[in-house]
């Protein structure tokens, strides 16, 4: 890499931090500075206006740096060329209409989930604690679980660690080992239920998304009142596996479409 003497404007200097911190082995700054080849005045000038703006985050306690939830935002995931974030929109728009509560689409990033775009319902109390660009664990939130579904037990056992360190500090009434039954109960259901976890007398319900090879790369899912979740299950996870199939298509090889529906 070379040094911070070239002159290289803001912007490049910006690109190169966040390039550096794609790498989980970069987060000191130290390490920063000796990736990007820029002076450490320059990279902590640097990486508190990505902090203020959401690029970036730091731990106050190990000051480490991490890609912040703007990142992830933007990011939306991508699928062979095809924006997951404005096909899933209007799956977005008939689960509220549906259901008048508040539909949601996360993605994965690492052992967290990211809340990329969501759709509020008219029903009067609504699941308004999340907003696009809201990091949580994976597992802490109906959509955030139904990623877990599909991974295979050797990724679920890799982010782990970091999902049960964040339980203990943040979701002191979310054990590891009620996560575990969670998954195997949304395993054999094929969507998952959280009631009454991760917010008093508010629960959900989700269902992953795949790419063609089987791997979560999304998830819709359906935040209530638990009472409006509870007595709708059923009926909330047939329709979120429905509007996930029709998202699913859209990376179907042509002439593939009517077939792959008749199996839905």
């Amino acid at each position: 890499m070379t040094s911070d003497k070239e002159n290289l404007s803001a912007a490049r200097k910006v690109c190169r931090i966040l390039a550096s911190l794609s790498d989980p082995k970069v987060s000191r700054l130290i390490d920063i500075s000796e990736r990007t080849g820029l002076d450490s005045s320059t990279c902590l000038r640097l990486l508190r206006d990505l902090e203020t703006e959401g690029f970036v985050e730091r731990d106050p306690q190990s000051k480490e740096y991490e890609l912040g939830p703007q990142v992830y935002a933007m990011h939306v995931a991508r699928v062979a060329g095809l924006d997951l974030q404005a096909l899933a929109r209007p799956s977005l728009i008939r689960l509220a209409r549906r259901f008048s509560d508040t539909a949601i689409l996360s993605v994965p990033a690492g052992w967290e989930s990211v809340c990329v775009d969501l759709c509020l319902g008219d029903y009067p109390i609504t699941a308004n604690y999340l907003r696009v660009g809201s990091r949580r664990p994976l597992g802490v939130g109906a959509g955030s679980l139904a990623l877990m579904l599909p991974m295979s037990d050797s990724e679920v056992e890799a982010v782990l660690p970091r999902v049960h360190d964040a339980l203990k500090r943040k979701y002191p009434a979310y054990s590891p080992q009620h996560l575990q039954e969670v998954i195997a109960r949304g395993r054999e259901r094929g969507h998952s239920l959280l009631v009454d976890v991760v917010v008093e007398k508010m629960s959900g319900v989700g269902v992953p998304i795949c790419s063609p090879g089987g791997r979560p790369i999304a998830a819709l899912s359906v935040a209530a009142l638990t009472e409006r979740i509870v007595g709708r299950e059923q009926e909330l996870a047939e329709a979120l596996k429905a509007e996930a199939a029709l998202i699913e298509q859209a990376w179907l090889p042509e002439g593939h479409v009517a077939e792959h529906h008749k199996m839905q």
